[in-house]
Parts: C-alpha cells; sequence; structure tokens
C-alpha cells in the first residue's frame, strides 16, 4: 500500500477558520487526552501554525506564539513553541522534525529566541535539534512579582540563536493562565 504525501503548511491562526482549528483541537485532544486543557489550547492560539497533512487528514501540528522571558534584566522576545503534536499512527514517519522545522525557522527569523516546555519523553528530541535543556532556576512573572515556579515538567529548553546565554541564570515567563510555563 502506497503511504499518502505529506504536505507541511504554516499559518496564522487567523487565517485557519473555525473547521481547521477545531481538527487542530481534534488533534492534540487525542494526542494529549485529559492532560490537554482548555489553557493549553489558549496558550497554542494567535501565532504561526505548523501543519502536517497527509491528504485531507491532518497528522501533525505545531505553534510558535510571541512570549516574553525575563534574562538578566533584558525582555526577550521569545518565540515560544506550543501543541507540538503527531496522531498515534503517523509517529515514525518524521512528521514532527517537518513541524519542527517550519516552526524554528519562524522562530530564527523572528525571535530573539526560541523557547518550549518539554515533556521527559521529548527532551532528547529537541535536544538533537539543538535546543538546550534550561539548568538555571525558573520563575513567573506574577501580579505580586517574582515568585519561583512550581513545576517545569520535564524541562525548559531554549534554542539561542545568536544570543549568548548560560542556561544556569535564572529565568522569568510572562504570567499567563493555566500552566505558565
Amino acid at each position: 500500500m502506497m503511504m499518502p504525501v505529506a504536505q507541511v503548511s504554516v499559518a496564522h491562526t487567523a487565517d485557519l477558520g473555525a473547521p481547521a482549528l477545531a481538527v487542530v483541537r481534534g488533534l492534540l485532544d487525542g494526542a494529549f487526552g485529559n492532560r490537554f486543557t482548555d489553557e493549553d489550547w489558549e496558550h497554542a492560539l494567535g501565532g504561526m501554525h505548523a501543519l502536517v497533512w497527509e491528504g485531507a487528514e491532518l497528522a501533525g501540528h505545531g505553534s510558535v506564539v510571541q512570549r516574553r522571558l525575563l534574562y538578566r534584566g533584558r525582555a526577550l522576545r521569545t518565540g515560544w513553541i506550543e501543541g507540538v503534536a503527531v496522531r498515534a499512527d503517523r509517529r515514525g514517519r518524521g512528521y514532527g522534525a517537518a513541524v519542527m522545522d517550519a516552526l524554528e525557522r519562524v522562530v530564527r527569523g523572528g525571535y530573539e529566541l526560541g523557547g518550549l516546555s518539554s515533556s521527559d519523553e521529548a527532551v532528547t528530541f529537541y535536544a538533537a535539534r539543538g535546543w538546550r535543556l534550561w539548568q538555571g532556576p525558573c520563575s513567573v512573572l506574577t501580579q505580586a512579582g517574582i515568585v519561583p515556579a512550581q513545576d517545569v515538567r520535564g524541562g525548559v529548553l531554549v534554542l539561542p540563536g545568536g544570543l549568548e546565554l548560560d542556561v544556569t541564570a535564572e529565568l522569568t515567563c510572562d504570567w499567563r493562565d493555566g500552566d505558565p510555563w
């Protein structure tokens, strides 16, 4: 049986429309189950989406949205990666790499830094692509000021671009509902 040819498209949230966004949400719900919340969905919107299509079926997704990360007194314009997933029955075909190729192009072309929060299982995937695991303390800028992050799951990773970063220094993210990292 011949496999359908996969195509990667990149589009802004505003250009996807409600039907396509519903398909994306379905893919993410299927990939993450009850761990994928309405706040996680909100985090994935408002930026650029990389979509891997096999014909009319969505096989993979990821998005990059703008955030500010505070590092050594600077607010860095950061392309934050969200909602990276490949359908379980389509894994092992390079679709995750294709999604990240498209998103990393957006990050490198439009941001000072790339960032993401990874599950334990995916850290090696991102590290192999040049993402660096943040080893210093992570915190969150809240209404009450800067507070230590309580849970950063598998880890925060950064794609430095041209920046010289000390990955053992403190890194602070901007506030958002749900999981701040």
